[in-house]
């Protein structure tokens, strides 16, 4: 087993303890150490805390977090504890080159298909089917699940919060228990009995039920007790536990027709031994009805490989940094590849620069990035702004976000063996990542300028040719709502003909995937020398991207060789959606400030009748167009 050539940080943080551990090797992991989350300030004293215990000399370069928490974006907020903190911001702290932070239950899953029979114990009958849906759920802090997907020679974790759907009881019993929570929560899910929490919870309630007083248990003491038969309401709670988690992995597995198994994880049921095999779990997953039959052949395991967290944040890390590497899933590097041909030979070597070492470029000044590149510093500046950057801060704010680790989302090939079903997936999952990726291009001073340049406008213009000259109609019908005078020109010919008459205050609103046809550029040449503002909605470093006064700039690879545009004519409608949206939401407030002005001092607009009509009619009735109320819903 080859050893890393830098030690990787791995770590699972729950609500009470933050696990650490350093991975020399694939599944090779030392130094493990287990701290108190309370005996800490934060998430960076912690880790800190632990980095100081190692030998010296050891340096981390790449690090993956499994955290109790879901993780969208960058800002993570713990849902059972109280830290927070931001990915990026984090791993600039620790000095980490890569920092992948993301759900314990997504990583548990992810480590499923690694773990071998003696790191399970199979409870009750049933076979596993290969290549199909895997269900997890688990107990600690809260209630864990998720589940895995099979594709391709792969699976894909699901990010899920199940845990937080309703309890619902089978018996007497359970029912006293859920009156007995109604006291302090107005919604009562399965978290909230079937978490170290919950066992507390429930303790008191069955012990109200028994007509018995409860003594201030744990939730060690309370299973510790059960586990002996001290106690009876102890011993009532234990049972209770593993009946209503049978429930919850019997609903588990009919929703995702796990198939593949359910798997039980967290910190509760693996200590509970021969215990949990015992005791009423197996007979309630089974005890569903017209379904029993269906769930008595979905096996479920107990997961007791000591490291299995560790395991699958592990694989996850080794994912992120073989895509890096090999076919680096951020915006603005694949930006910059495929813009080298046309740079100018000094901002080529900046880019190389910055492709070679994307990481120093985030912290190094202007003029350290300039000396590595050999060039000047103004062509740092130019080399930004070709990429759709104001400058070199948004540019690193940009790298920044696209660094920041994350499982990728990527491009899935449609092949001639997909069903309907696997076909429509891929579709649509190409477009969401296609989505995400322009989110992390667009350019808000652009964005800025160009609704300025449109508010205004006298007279707009939208031009297109061919597959895009539906997006200038769909722009066109957008804009005469606001009462704005548009016009969508797709053929060529009248597009001359229509730059020809255009004036000062005209805006030409350009839409070209490529920004190369020379129709369009004659186009943008004529209306310049008109007088008329150009926006363009196009590709960088493209012809038609610099001669404008305000560019756009969506870079997605479509396929040339199906000679239809499909992907990016969605991303070009969305374009017009973010213009489209920003021009009503200035216009209304333009026209709210109008309102003040002209007022007759009783705050009723000149002209506008007051009897029954409110104030904010008052406010639409001075507005001319459409308000934003009429936009589509995904734009409001």
């Amino acid at each position: 087993m080859a050893s890393f050539d830098s030690p990787r940080l791995i770590a699972d943080i729950g609500g009470t303890y933050a696990r650490f551990a350093l991975e020399v090797a694939q599944g090779e992991f030392t130094q493990i150490a287990s701290l108190r989350c309370a005996d800490h300030a934060d998430f960076h004293a912690t880790v800190s805390a632990y980095v100081a215990t190692l030998p010296a000399g050891t340096h981390i370069q790449h690090a993956a977090v499994a955290i109790a928490n879901p993780v969208e974006g960058d800002q993570v907020r713990m849902t059972n504890y109280h830290w927070q903190f931001s990915i990026e911001q984090m791993r600039q702290r620790l000095g980490l080159e890569t920092l992948v932070v993301l759900n314990d239950f997504t990583a548990l899953a992810m480590a499923l298909p690694r773990l071998g029979p003696k790191d399970l114990r199979q409870v009750g009958g049933g076979s596993a089917r290969k290549q199909n849906v895997i269900g997890l759920l688990g107990s600690g802090s809260g209630l864990g699940v998720s589940g895995l997907i099979p594709a391709g020679d792969g699976w894909i974790s699901l990010g899920s919060e199940g845990g937080h759907t309703s309890f619902s009881p089978r018996d007497e019993r359970e029912i006293a228990i859920l009156r007995h929570a109604w006291k302090q929560y107005d919604h009562v899910s399965f978290e909230r009995l079937l978490s170290g929490p919950g066992l507390e919870l429930m303790y008191r309630a069955l012990a109200d039920y028994a007509g018995e007083k409860a003594d201030n248990l744990s939730a060690p003491e309370i299973t510790q007790r059960a586990l002996d038969g001290a106690d009876k309401v102890c011993v009532d709670t234990l049972e209770v536990f593993c009946a209503l988690l049978g429930t919850a992995a019997a609903n588990l597995a009919v929703t995702l027709g796990a198939l593949g198994g359910i798997y039980i994880g967290g910190s509760i049921v693996p200590r509970l031994g021969s215990y949990f095999d015992r005791s009423p779990f197996r007979d309630r997953f089974e005890d569903k009805g017209r379904f029993s039959r269906y769930l008595s052949d979905i096996p479920t395991f107990v997961i007791t490989a000591e490291h299995a967290t560790f395991i699958g944040a592990s694989a996850i890390l080794e994912a992120q940094l073989r895509t890096i590497s090999s076919a680096p899933a951020s915006a603005v590097l694949t930006q910059i590849r495929r813009a080298r041909g046309e740079l100018t030979p000094a901002e080529l070597r900046v880019a190389d620069h910055v492709l070679a070492h994307p990481r120093s470029v985030l912290n190094d000044p202007i003029a350290e990035i300039a000396k590595a590149a050999q060039v000047s510093q103004p062509t740092v500046i130019r080399f930004c702004r070709s990429l759709g950057c104001e400058g070199l801060s948004d540019f690193k704010l940009r790298l920044a976000s696209s660094l920041t680790g994350t499982v990728p989302i990527t491009h899935t090939q449609v092949t001639t063996d997909d069903s309907m079903l696997e076909l429509g997936s891929k579709v649509l999952g190409n477009t969401a990542s296609a989505i995400l990726q322009v989110r992390s291009q667009l350019n808000r001073e652009m964005i800025n300028r160009a609704i300025e340049t449109l508010l205004d406008a006298q007279r707009i213009d939208f031009y297109a040719l061919g597959h895009y000259g539906v997006v200038a109609m769909d722009a066109q019908f957008k804009f005469l709502r606001f009462g704005l005078p548009s016009m969508a020109y797709t053929d060529s010919r009248l597009q001359m003909l229509a730059a020809g008459v255009l004036k000062p205050k005209d805006v030409v609103v350009v839409i070209s995937a490529s920004g190369r046809l020379p129709e369009l550029l004659e186009v943008v040449e004529k209306a310049k020398a008109r007088g008329a503002a150009v926006i363009a909605i196009t590709a960088s470093q493209s012809p038609l991207a610099k001669r404008a006064d305000v560019a756009l700039i969506i870079d997605y690879p479509e396929d040339v060789t199906t000679h239809l545009p499909m992907v990016t004519r969605i991303l070009h409608l969305l374009v017009i959606d973010i213009l489209a949206v920003g021009v009503a939401m200035r216009r209304q407030v333009l026209d709210e400030d109008q309102l003040l002005v002209t007022s007759n001092g009783e705050g009723v607009v000149e002209g506008a009748e007051s009897e029954g009509v409110a104030d904010g009619d008052k406010v639409r009735a001075a507005m001319p167009g459409v308000s934003l109320a009429n936009l589509t819903s995904h734009s409001r």
